[in-house]
């Protein structure tokens, strides 16, 4: 890529070598030299958006040599299509139906949830992150000294960047500043948040960069069309920038001595930031790239379609560096497949992982969400819809508009604002008579239940759940799923959904009739049950008996 040379000189070598080396440490080997571990998360990006999958419209050299050099997961997902209670669930190890607030895009995270980063931290880790950490939401207000990725890092920046939908902080800047400050002898836990591929994005930036809006296959569940092509290679511009600032970590790792001596996670917190991916528990929302080498994980070059979670990090961590789980994790370690010699599957135990989301964003009346639970096996994709009077995407745009408050506000302009906006989204509402099937399956309301059938859908876009011969496999996967949530406690599923309906937002609030309060608990759908010492003191809400 041209900004390859231009903005980030003296990393190609790094490509070239062979320094990003394999241990073949037993698991006390590993504990008593805890290693270093590197964490790269993008933002917003689904499998298999890497070029070690096969895509031919992004280059991501860094992540491919870490999948060389290392494992590279076919079927990892995260536990929520959205940012934040994806992040608290991989900081937690825990789904988010079992974390309150945090449960919720853009809320709160309670302290009392331990994360694996104090764990770190207090085993003698030194710890920081750059970019994007948790968020966003409020960790302030909530107990919280800091953010729970840990101590901040984002003072350096680029005087400039190629296009204007990056970025222009200096991630691989703030990460040498970090190493210069870590003291030496203590292994390190670093957290790089890219903010990419984030929208919005510079449109025509793809084509600036060279490459070819006609020989794009567009995902199936997206118009076919000039401009739904070219936002999709915007996207793959801002997925390579967040593996050139990786480049020149692995680069600084290297000239330092460290990498061979680093565990080194790349991945992402959800799907892309298109219709009927990002915010859905459809694949292209919840299914992620994943890349793991380093310490400890054995037999470069591996590929590993074993079902993994996001959640599976924290006590993966846990384990490396000899930590005792703490309670209420529900994640899973990975070492046992980092020490495996297999490829395909290799844990027969990994049949299933669940995901789930509550309210993304102020799409609806009264600030409620869309609350949905799914549970992906190596052959089906089932969801099940608590809530299928509502919008999936949030409410259309209403027909008559009202006038802007001035409150902090926006006018609804498209609708369905739990869809980033962009030029795919805009293409799709105003023509979605030239493709009222695709429209359907991304914008329109859905049925209580839904089913794919993956190794032929991939794409999820064929529901089997009206075909009786699916019938039995639909009953089957509920049970197991109703079965799965109440074992966890999901309010869902115990009779005390509506706390989710509660929870503050604190990002923008829009035009919708009903509760509109910024960073304002709901008491319609308060229980008083909630109402303990603890609850008061971290939200300062009082109930009020009605008269």
């Amino acid at each position: 890529m041209s900004f390859n040379s231009n903005f980030i000189p003296g990393v190609t070598s790094l490509l070239a070598s062979s320094a990003l080396l394999l241990g073949c440490q037993s698991k006390e080997e590993i504990r008593n030299s805890p290693p270093n571990i590197l964490f790269a998360i993008s933002d917003d990006q689904s499998y298999p958006h890497a070029s070690a999958y096969g895509a031919d419209f992004v280059d991501t050299p860094a992540f491919d040599l870490v999948a060389e050099n290392g494992i590279l997961f076919n079927n990892a997902f995260a536990a929520a299509p959205q940012c934040s209670p994806s992040r608290a669930a991989i900081l937690t190890g825990r789904n988010i139906w079992q974390l309150e607030e945090a449960g919720t895009h853009g809320s709160m995270f309670p302290a009392k949830f331990p994360v694996f980063t104090d764990a770190l931290e207090r085993k003698g880790y030194f710890i920081g992150y750059t970019g994007k950490a948790w968020a966003p939401g409020n960790w302030m207000d909530a107990g919280w000294e800091r953010n729970p990725v840990g101590p901040e890092y984002n003072m350096h920046f680029f005087d400039e960047v190629p296009y204007s939908g990056l970025s222009n902080r200096d991630y691989a800047a703030n990460f040498a500043s970090f190493m210069e400050e870590k003291p030496e002898g203590k292994p390190f836990f670093f957290w790089f948040g890219a903010h990419e591929p984030h929208r919005r994005y510079e449109y025509g930036s793809g084509v600036m960069e060279g490459k070819n809006p006609d020989r794009l296959v567009v995902p199936p569940f997206l118009a076919d069309h000039e401009i739904v092509r070219n936002d999709v290679l915007d996207y793959a511009v801002e997925i390579e920038w967040f593996d050139t600032q990786l480049q020149k970590m692995l680069a600084w790792l290297e000239a330092a001595g460290e990498l061979e001596n680093t565990i080194v996670v790349v991945t992402s917190d959800n799907g892309m930031p298109f219709p009927y991916a990002k915010a859905n528990l459809q694949d292209l929302g919840t299914h992620v790239p994943l890349a793991i080498s380093g310490p400890g994980v054995h037999h470069r070059g591996r590929v590993v379609d074993d079902l993994v979670s996001l959640i599976d990090m924290a006590p993966t961590f846990l384990e490396i560096a000899g930590i005792d789980h703490f309670d209420g994790i529900t994640g899973r370690s990975l070492f046992p497949i980092f020490q495996s010699d297999r490829q395909g599957f290799v844990d027969v135990n990994r049949e299933f992982v669940l995901t789930g989301r509550e309210r993304h964003t102020h799409a609806r009346p009264d600030n409620v969400g869309y609350p949905s639970r799914s549970i992906r096996t190596r052959d089906y994709l089932y969801v099940k819809n608590f809530k299928p009077d509502r919008w999936p995407a949030g409410n259309p745009p209403p027909e008559v508009r009202m006038p802007l408050p001035e409150r902090n506000y926006k006018e609804i302009v498209l609708g369905f604002e739990d869809i980033d906006d962009s030029p795919t989204k805009e293409v799709m509402i105003t023509n979605k008579h030239l493709w009222p099937e695709l429209f359907r399956i991304g914008f329109e309301k859905r049925p209580e239940a839904q089913l794919y059938h993956m190794p032929s859908d991939p794409w999820s876009v064929n529901d089997l759940s009206g075909d009786p011969e699916y019938a039995g496999i639909m009953r089957e996967l509920d049970r197991k799923l109703m079965e799965l949530l109440k074992e966890q406690k999901d309010p869902r599923v115990t009779g005390k959904g509506d706390v989710f309906e509660s929870y503050p937002r604190f990002g923008l609030m829009r035009l919708f009739p009903g509760f509109s309060e910024r960073g304002a608990y709901n008491p319609a759908f308060l229980d008083r049950d909630a109402f303990d010492p603890a609850f008061i003191e971290r939200t300062g809400f009082e109930y009020q008996e009605e008269e």
